[in-house]
């Protein structure tokens, strides 16, 4: 009691929570956003492992559920598979959620990136991952989903169909401020040649359409035109579902990224953060359309 007590007269705290499938560059992305933002920004930032199957983190994370359980030991002790485990594990947390207040209290005046597992299932209809950061918000925490898709998919309609869905079933359970991300745009660059329509039509999900068209012509899809119809109806009807292309190797391209998720989480409204005046203007960015911007940064 004393605990939520303490934290309810703190000021508000802030972060983002780092989702999405195996391999899509989420460890990768809170290595480098920690050193940028710790470098760059001065912001006073640190990373919370909620991963407890990541044997290869890029950074030293303040906290670690590694500390707690892992997903070897519940494979081990409890006969179960991975992903079986992994969900043992969230369940564990959430109800050893006292474990997590106590280590996020000591983390003060900082912004906390928060490394998540990779099973999308706990995404998109698993409740204990919704659970302990809907806890969190009651609790002053203000954050903010960031939602990473390999951008690869683009070079597929019925890849990026299923991602479309993927992105817009997260963004309806998880129910936080939401940013859907394209990784590795340098990648994405390389093999431009190889997508069906210009950038803007992936990263602002336009006319659907023509990705229909598609899809029905496609050598497996076509045999499923209803259905096809019924996916696409449904991504449309939402209009949640847009993009940002992300390279992490770029300065220029965390920082776009950046502004957009310090403004879904209300970081750049309640923060004590000192800011020049160009990093106000920075924040301000939204004149252009992402694809003009990726096209001015990396084509």
């Amino acid at each position: 009691m004393a605990l939520l007590k303490k934290i309810k007269k703190a000021e508000s705290y802030f972060g983002q929570v780092v989702i999405g499938p195996p391999g899509s560059g989420k460890t990768t992305y809170c290595g480098k956003v920690y050193k940028f933002y710790k470098n760059k920004l001065n912001r006073k930032v640190e990373v919370v492992n909620l991963d407890p199957a990541n044997d290869n983190m890029k950074y030293s994370p303040k906290i670690d559920i590694m500390q707690l359980i892992t997903v070897e030991d519940v494979m081990k002790n409890l006969n179960l598979g991975p992903n079986g485990a992994l969900m043992y594990c969230m369940e564990y947390l959430e109800e050893n959620f006292d474990w997590l207040l106590n280590q996020l209290v000591q983390v003060k005046d900082s912004y906390l990136i928060f490394d998540m597992p990779g099973q999308v299932e706990l995404y998109s209809h698993h409740n204990s991952i919704k659970n302990i950061f809907q806890k969190l918000e009651q609790l002053s925490y203000h954050l903010c989903a960031v939602h990473f898709v390999d951008s690869h998919y683009c070079s597929d309609p019925p890849k990026f169909i299923s991602t479309l869905l993927l992105s817009l079933a997260t963004m309806m359970h998880v129910g936080l401020p939401h940013v859907n991300v394209l990784s590795k745009a340098d990648i994405l660059k390389k093999n431009a040649s190889k997508l069906d329509f210009g950038l803007d039509f992936y990263t602002d999900v336009l006319d659907l359409d023509y990705l229909l068209e598609l899809l029905d012509e496609g050598p497996f899809t076509k045999k499923f035109k209803k259905l096809n119809a019924a996916m696409v109806g449904l991504v449309q009807d939402y209009s949640l579902v847009a993009f940002i292309p992300l390279d992490v190797k770029s300065d220029k391209s965390l920082l776009e990224l950046k502004n957009a998720i310090d403004k879904a989480n209300g970081y750049i409204y309640g923060s004590g953060e000192e800011r020049s005046i160009q990093a106000l203007l920075s924040c301000a960015v939204g004149a252009r359309t992402e694809s003009e911007r990726f096209d001015a940064d990396y084509m």
